[in-house]
């Protein structure tokens, strides 16, 4: 097969398994508004995704290697609106059930187009498992597909996990910490997308 879809898989796995801004925020939008509400949130992450692969599986990339300022600056705003996320986590404190709105679909619909290091996974999948001869239909439709499967595979184990931590730690003096920590993995993963070359 022109795509590597297995290996793709694992590579998927252990990348949107792991730390990162979008899990972050997800995990803080469960810990501070409950699973329920968040799941709104949670789904607009999930679909949003699909918003980068497809311009980037038809040619995008090419724009990228042709205008490379452009992109670079893209990065970087892309990072300083991640940062700006981890600040709120980092303030949030864990009292679900408050008067608030949690955020919805169209939040979490922008969170993947301007994560740095969802784009960094997208045209690692590209470069290192689909082949140079591959239509760009057909690579990119698996390349969604298994992103969205492997993604609805965990996004609600983050989400939850936030829901479960909150009520464990919301109202003690560990919950000021446990937010920083969050936030600063925020930080961190967005930090190695800018020093790396690869990587989710």
């Amino acid at each position: 097969m022109s795509v590597a879809v297995a290996t793709f898989a694992v590579f998927a796995a252990s990348q949107i398994g792991t730390p990162g801004p979008a899990n972050m925020a997800m995990m803080a939008t469960g810990a501070r508004y409950g699973f329920r509400a968040a799941l709104p949130f949670m789904l607009g992450v999930l679909f949003g995704k699909q918003l980068i692969i497809w311009p980037i599986g038809f040619g995008l990339m090419e724009l990228a290697q042709s205008v490379p300022w452009l992109f670079l600056s893209l990065k970087y705003l892309s990072a300083a609106y991640i940062i700006y996320l981890a600040w709120r986590i980092a303030n949030l404190r864990l009292k679900q059930g408050e008067a608030g709105e949690a955020p919805g679909f169209v939040n979490g619909l922008i969170v993947h187009p301007l994560n740095p290091k969802a784009w960094a996974m997208i045209t690692a999948g590209f470069t290192n498992f689909v082949s140079s001869d591959t239509p760009a239909l057909q690579a990119t439709a698996i390349i969604a597909a298994v992103l969205f499967a492997v993604q609805a595979a965990f996004h609600p184990i983050w989400t939850f996990a936030g829901d479960r931590i909150a009520a464990t730690v919301a109202g003690k003096p560990s919950e000021k910490y446990l937010m920083w920590t969050l936030a600063a993995l925020t930080v961190a993963s967005v930090l190695l997308v800018l020093v790396s070359k690869g990587g989710n």
